[in-house]
C-alpha cells in the first residue's frame, strides 16, 4: 500500500516531486508509525465490516480501527466481538488488499481472547487500541498484547490513548504522564504511536468544541497537548509518535467534494474547493490538521471517510519544505551555522533547524513531496474517485 495509492500512477507522477514510497503491515515500526496518517474508527458492529473496509482501501484509507469501546452499547460487546471474527475470516478468504487493521478493545482480557478466535486471519491484524491509558491499566494491557504476540507467532502493535481524568487534572498530571513514559518505554518496540482522546477531555468538564473551533482553541484541552507532547513526544529519540485528536463533524453526504469539483477543470479551483470546504464544516478541521502538525503530532483519528483525504493532502510535504530539509542536512553542514533559503525567504539555521529537517524528511518518505506548482487544492482534488 501507499498513500495516493488510489490515484493513476500517470496523476501520481503530475502531482509529486518525489511520490510516496510503499509500505505493508510488515514494515519497520518507524515507517509505520509516521504512515498512519488518518486512522478511520467503525463500529465493530457494523454487518458489512468486510465490505466496508475494502471499500474504504479503495478510497485511500491506510489504517483503520474497528471499535469495541465507546463506539457501541455496553449490551452489543459480545456480538460484536463475534462479528469481527466473520468480518476477519471474510477478508482472509478474499484475499483483498487492507489497511493496518487495529481493534479498540475495553479490557485486557479481549486481547488474548480475540487472538485465538481469530486464528489464521490474525495476519490480517496489526494491533490493538488500548483506551483510557495510564500505568496501571497499561502495565496489564501490554502483558496481555505481548503474551498474545507470543502465542499467535504475529507481531502485534499497540497504540494507547491518552485520555483519563487523571492526565486531564491538573493535581494529578504530572505523575500520570511519568507514569505512562514508564510504561510505554518499557514495552518502546511494541508502542506504534500515542493516541488522543479529547472527547473524553472535554466531557470531564462538560465541554464540545464548535465546528469553527480546533482542540487548541480549548485551553484545558490545548494544555493536555503540550504536556503530553513535552513529556511523551522529544525528538531526541526518547519521544513516540502521537497522533492528532478527532475532529466529530461531517455532513451526511459522503459524495461531498464530487458535484463541486466536476464544475471546474483540473487547475484553478481553489476558492471553489474552500468554499466547498467551509460548506461542509471542514473549515475547522484544516486548521486544526495545520495546528496538529504545528504542535508536533502526526496522523489524526478520524470517524468519517470526508475526513481522510484532507488529513492525508495536508501531509504531504511541499517541494519548499523538502528543500529546506534537504540544505539543512547535507553533511558539511555538520559544523552548523546560518544560511538562506533555496527559495530566498527564510534563514535555515543547521543545528536547532535539524530535528525538524529529519522528521520532514520522514513524513516526506511516506506522504510524498508536491511538485512546486502544487498544492493543497490540487492534492485533494485529485484523490477524490467514484
Amino acid at each position: 500500500m501507499r498513500h495516493f495509492g488510489h490515484i493513476s500512477p500517470a496523476v501520481r507522477e503530475s502531482l509529486f516531486f518525489r511520490e510516496p514510497c510503499a509500505f505493508d503491515a510488515g514494515s519497520s515500526s518507524r515507517m509505520l508509525s509516521a504512515a498512519l496518517g488518518a486512522t478511520l474508527y467503525s463500529p465493530a458492529t457494523r454487518p458489512r465490516l468486510a465490505d466496508d473496509v475494502i471499500k474504504q482501501t479503495g478510497r485511500g484509507v491506510v489504517s483503520m480501527v474497528l471499535c469495541l469501546e465507546d463506539s457501541i452499547d455496553d449490551a452489543e460487546v459480545v456480538g460484536a466481538e463475534a462479528n469481527l471474527v466473520r468480518q476477519f475470516a471474510d477478508l482472509d478468504a478474499r484475499d483483498a488488499e487492507a489497511p493496518l487493521l487495529f481493534i479498540r478493545v475495553r479490557e485486557p482480557e479481549q486481547i488474548s481472547d480475540l487472538v485465538r478466535r481469530l486464528g489464521t486471519s490474525v495476519r490480517l491484524l496489526s494491533g490493538f487500541v488500548l483506551p483510557k491509558f495510564t500505568e496501571e491499566r497499561g502495565e496489564l494491557f501490554l502483558e496481555a498484547l505481548t503474551a498474545a504476540e507470543a502465542e499467535s507467532g504475529h507481531r502485534l502493535f499497540a497504540m494507547p490513548v491518552l485520555e483519563s481524568p487523571e492526565l486531564l487534572h491538573l493535581e494529578t498530571r504530572s505523575e500520570t504522564l511519568r507514569g505512562i513514559a514508564r510504561t510505554v518505554d518499557k514495552y518502546r518496540e511494541r508502542i506504534l504511536a500515542l493516541r488522543l482522546g479529547v472527547t473524553d477531555f472535554c466531557s470531564a468538564y462538560g465541554l464540545r468544541r464548535a465546528p469553527d473551533m480546533t482542540a487548541y482553541d480549548v485551553q484545558i484541552v490545548g494544555a493536555v497537548i503540550g504536556d503530553v507532547v513535552n513529556v511523551l513526544g522529544r525528538a531526541d529519540g526518547t519521544g513516540f509518535t502521537i497522533t492528532g485528536p478527532v475532529w466529530e463533524y461531517f455532513r451526511l453526504q459522503e459524495r461531498m467534494f464530487k458535484p463541486q469539483l466536476r464544475r471546474s477543470p483540473f487547475m484553478g479551483r481553489a476558492e471553489e474547493l474552500r468554499t466547498t470546504l467551509i460548506e461542509h464544516d471542514l473549515d475547522g478541521l484544516l486548521r486544526e490538521i495545520e495546528l496538529d502538525r504545528a504542535n508536533g503530532l502526526m496522523g489524526k483519528t478520524c470517524i468519517h471517510p470526508s475526513h481522510v483525504l484532507p488529513v492525508h493532502a495536508l501531509s504531504v510535504v511541499s517541494h519548499e519544505e523538502y528543500s529546506d530539509a534537504q540544505d539543512i542536512l547535507r553533511p558539511e553542514r555538520g559544523g552548523g551555522g546560518v544560511l538562506r533559503s533555496a527559495y530566498t525567504n527564510k534563514m535555515n539555521e543547521v543545528k536547532p533547524h535539524r530535528a525538524w529537517a529529519e522528521r520532514t524528511l520522514q513524513r516526506a518518505e511516506v506522504f510524498g513531496v508536491a511538485r512546486e506548482d502544487v498544492g493543497f487544492v490540487e492534492l485533494l482534488a485529485a484523490g477524490v474517485t467514484d
